[in-house]
């Protein structure tokens, strides 16, 4: 009889959970401040070792002309509202533009940016800071170690040459893109020019040997590079230049194999789309950049890989404008974008820069620049798988 019993009972709790419907998509959003005549973008997001959230990026007058230019932080733990803006980072008299941020493996928080010398982005320095005591709310980091990565890149003139010279031999004579690949063959073979410039944009990168990654690219260059220390920063390396015409920003996602693919802004000629390139030696070599099928209109994007193996991106999805940002996930390692959802679709607005990062609940967070007439913020979002499988509703 107590078996019977306990069978009905089991039988009803089934029951119960199949017909329950099944929980709502996540998402909800907010802005970290109001909107303001400064301008704010390039954000960051990562989530601490508590839960918490921690979001950079650059406020000023302008951008590498502007000398004002700061980098900016705020904070969100749990349903509490974004803190009050503060200052992360400045140096006097120089702008400090495109932070970057991510906590390695044993929950030390990286800080990357370009200080901009001679106000062009070719001019830039790249520094970097890390810290093991982030966590007071009421403060920001104390950094442990505060320092410059000096970019020497691997193999650089002969790489960018056998790139840049076929090129030229295809183009058409005295078009824009032999003036532009004549500049470029210049440039490969400038020591000083070759080792200034170099910005980042996504985040670091950590691999399961320990070895950290730091994508960069070049607006002097158009073209991108991966900053690599497998000593947590006390020495760096750096891949082989990735050549092309415009491919810029890059983001790193992992392969189940290992392997690493990055997706690229495209700055260059039609077709406007993702550029990428893959890696099967950890970052240091890169297959020649081809265009991916995603569109893409000059502007930043970022691709991380879920828990479980699926891949997600945000980008702007046109190849004109940034008044459209989407999320797309794939689960055949980028090679089909089955589910694509938008964050945005606004005429007359700018949304760019999208960062991304996947709680350990899940739950995706992601930051980007919005702007319309009424001024500048950084927008943050919060939603899960679901929300991006749904589609557009």
């Amino acid at each position: 009889m107590q078996n019977y019993a306990l069978k009905q009972a089991v039988s009803i709790l089934i029951l119960s959970a199949a017909i329950l419907p099944a929980a709502a998509p996540v998402y909800d959003f907010e802005v970290l401040f109001p909107k303001e005549k400064l301008h704010n973008h390039s954000s960051m997001i990562v989530e601490l070792p508590d839960g918490s959230l921690f979001a950079v990026w650059y406020r000023g007058s302008g951008e590498r002309q502007a000398d004002d230019v700061q980098l900016m932080y705020s904070r969100k733990k749990g349903s509490k509202a974004w803190t009050k803006p503060a200052v992360l980072a400045d140096t006097p008299g120089f702008p400090d533009c495109n932070p970057t941020v991510f906590v390695d493996s044993k929950k030390r928080l990286w800080l990357a940016w370009p200080l901009i010398v001679a106000n062009e982005w070719h001019t830039a320095l790249l520094k970097y800071k890390i810290s093991s005591d982030y966590m007071n709310p009421s403060r920001p980091p104390k950094w442990d170690v505060t320092d410059e990565i000096m970019v020497a890149p691997r193999n650089f003139t002969q790489k960018s040459l056998a790139v840049l010279e076929p090129m030229k031999a295809a183009a058409k004579p005295g078009s824009e893109e032999v003036k532009w690949v004549e500049t470029m063959i210049g440039r490969a073979m400038d020591k000083y020019f070759s080792r200034m410039g170099w910005m980042p944009r996504a985040h670091f990168v950590e691999l399961p040997s320990g070895r950290i990654i730091l994508p960069l690219y070049s607006d002097g260059y158009d073209y991108s590079l991966m900053a690599i220390t497998d000593d947590v920063g006390k020495t760096w390396s750096t891949s082989e230049p990735l050549v092309s015409n415009g491919g810029i920003q890059p983001s790193i996602v992992r392969k189940k194999n290992g392997g690493l693919v990055t997706y690229m802004r495209d700055n260059g000629p039609p077709p406007k789309r993702l550029l990428m390139s893959e890696s099967s030696d950890s970052g240091i070599t890169w297959s020649p950049v081809r265009d991916s099928d995603l569109p893409n209109p000059g502007s930043g994007a970022e691709a991380i890989t879920l828990a479980g193996g699926r891949w997600m991106l945000a980008y702007n999805d046109t190849e004109k404008g940034r008044h459209s940002l989407a999320v797309a996930i794939s689960d055949d390692e980028g090679a089909t974008w089955k589910w694509k959802r938008h964050l945005e679709l606004e005429p007359g607005s700018n949304f760019g820069y999208p960062s991304l990062v996947q709680g350990r609940n899940g739950i995706i967070h992601a930051t980007y620049s919005h702007t319309d007439k009424h001024g500048q913020t950084i927008k943050y979002a919060r939603f899960d798988t679901a929300w991006v499988e749904a589609g557009d509703q």
